[in-house]
């Protein structure tokens, strides 16, 4: 696997394109800060880019699926260096309404790019790699948050906020330079393109014939209410403890937990039955919501992230080895974009309930409904396929 160039260069576009988000998510929110002064309107703002890359996921999944992979993936890296000129023009302007055509031309690259990509990693990988190239595409995103916040965060002390941008534009550059470099034998999958394939509606009924897929789908819920939350509980614990400090230490030790998950993962594979291994993941991830619970005791509080961050790292790349086998190649593009548009949504609403909830009932509060949703949805599936006998065969 490590001898293919494809392979480096999936790596390496996910980092290089990791640290120009980060980058521009950093210098977004100092752009907020001096010129937007409610937070209700700042998470308006942020709302309008994820709102377009939704609106656009079935076009975008029906397309990927269409035509070829490795074009869909430059377009979009053309569709964020023109974002980026925006941005230019926002800063120059001062004016919020460019900030936001940033942001939607960037959701709507995104909404293109993701799912492509989802969809050339079973076409570069041996099936037997797949879980190790899933788990270290993962790696690379980490890497590029936990170097792209630092390094935005650092360079924000020092340069003006035009600069964060225009290291963004370079590496978006550098990223359409790299995907041009791939070389995919797409000859096999153009036959696919009759009029049969096309419609996003064809995705749903092929989810229900997969019951597997579908409760990966679901269970896929469960991290998610921690990861929407992730922000705000941070902010909230490190309120707790009057200390800004431990917010930097619970990013760090939740970054080092997924990297050691997604990076032990193959071996936890070959030993534990997949479907098992899910169901384990979840009961985890549920019980370190409850944890927060204790979040007042800085003891606690890290070990809920750390045990989160090992947990998910273990987590999402299985989840994508399920999808990627079981989920029909020539729906690979429209099952990728209609899965990344529940993300969106799920998002949304966990971090919009997140605040109310921190706001009514507090940290401990709002732990235990997470926890208990969680155990109660693991719980349930669990049940559910033993009844209906449902194998979980990463084959």
């Amino acid at each position: 696997m490590w001898r293919n160039r494809n392979v480096w260069i999936i790596l390496l576009g996910e980092f290089v394109v990791g640290l120009g988000l980060w980058a521009g998510i950093i210098g977004n929110l100092a752009f907020m800060q001096e010129v937007v002064p409610s937070d209700f309107h700042k998470s308006l703002i942020i709302s309008c880019g994820i709102l377009a890359g939704l609106v656009v996921g079935p076009m975008a999944g029906r397309i990927i699926d269409q035509s070829k992979k490795k074009t869909v993936v430059q377009m979009a890296s053309i569709g964020r260096i023109i974002s980026v000129l925006f941005m230019f023009i926002a800063l120059y302007t001062n004016s919020v309404i460019w900030m936001i055509l940033f942001l939607i031309t960037l959701q709507i690259a995104a909404a293109f790019y993701m799912p492509a990509l989802q969809s050339i990693i079973p076409m570069i990988a041996k099936e037997q790699d797949l879980i190790t190239l899933n788990a270290w595409q993962m790696n690379a995103r980490t890497i590029s948050r936990i170097i792209g916040t630092a390094a935005a965060g650092f360079m924000l002390s020092f340069f003006e906020l035009k600069w964060l941008y225009i290291i963004s534009f370079i590496v978006y550059l550098g990223m359409f330079v790299i995907t041009s470099l791939l070389q995919l034998d797409e000859a096999s999958t153009e036959t696919m393109t009759n009029k049969e394939k096309g419609n996003f509606k064809e995705v749903l009924p092929m989810v229900k014939e997969h019951p597997v897929v579908l409760m990966t789908l679901v269970l896929m819920l469960i991290p998610t209410l921690f990861l929407g939350s992730f922000n705000l509980v941070i902010m909230k614990i490190s309120e707790i403890h009057q200390s800004t400090t431990i917010s930097g230490l619970l990013y760090t030790v939740e970054g080092i937990g997924f990297m050691l998950g997604a990076a032990g993962l193959k071996m936890i594979a070959d030993r534990v039955q997949m479907g098992t291994l899910l169901f384990s993941l979840a009961f985890i991830i549920g019980s370190m919501e409850l944890l927060l619970l204790l979040a007042d005791i800085p003891f606690f509080a890290l070990v809920a992230f750390g045990v989160f961050g090992f947990s998910v790292g273990c987590f999402f790349p299985t989840t994508m080895v399920i999808f990627q086998k079981q989920v029909p190649k020539q729906f690979h593009g429209r099952f990728f974009s209609f899965r990344n548009m529940i993300d969106s949504v799920v998002f949304q609403i966990v971090l919009l309930s997140t605040g109310m909830m921190l706001d009514l009932i507090g940290l401990s509060g709002m732990g235990l409904v997470f926890g208990i949703i969680s155990l109660s949805l693991t719980t349930t599936f669990l049940f559910y396929a033993k009844k209906k006998n449902v194998v979980m065969h990463a084959h």
